[in-house]
């Protein structure tokens, strides 16, 4: 039996450099990334990524929070992108609750909590990128700044580079 690990990617101030670099690999390819089993055994199962669903808006941010809920403690968390906090970081949003938008500061944060494991992918993720470059004025930082400040310890690897 293929053990089947859901992740989700979200998408945060960014280019979408990470994931057109991703989709366009070659070896391996996106298709045996999404398709074949990474390890003997094991699935990944790309839950939510707005920029290869073919779905959008409520439906979608539905998936993303109900696989948060249902596979808590089992889900691997991608952010691409810096984290913008400045005016208590509506900079940014991912969807709507209660018809208020949800800041991605905040879906970072809540998905971290129960994620299995945690990857800030490319430079702006890692360490801040050119959307945290003075001046900053919407205060973009790292992924790993944010989590730190919460008291989230979950397991973050950080893949910097661009395209």
């Amino acid at each position: 039996m293929v053990k089947e690990i859901p992740l989700i990617w979200l998408q945060t101030s960014a280019c979408t450099g990470c994931t057109i670099s991703l989709l366009n690999s070659a070896s391996p390819t996106i298709k045996n990334v999404l398709i074949d089993q990474v390890v003997p055994g094991v699935h990944i199962n790309l839950r939510f990524h707005t920029t290869v669903m073919a779905g959008a808006g409520k439906p979608v941010i539905e998936v993303m929070e109900n696989t948060a809920k249902e596979k808590k403690g089992g889900y691997v968390l991608v952010v691409e992108g810096a984290i913008p906090t400045a005016d208590g970081g509506i900079y940014g949003t991912i969807g709507e609750r209660g018809d208020k938008p949800v800041k991605m500061q905040e879906r970072a944060e809540t998905l971290a909590r129960d994620a299995l494991a945690i990857l800030a992918v490319g430079t702006c993720a890692s360490f801040g990128g050119i959307p945290a470059a003075a001046p900053n004025p919407t205060g973009c930082q790292p992924l790993s700044r944010i989590l730190e400040a919460k008291g989230i310890n979950k397991p973050l690897i950080n893949i910097p580079g661009c395209p």
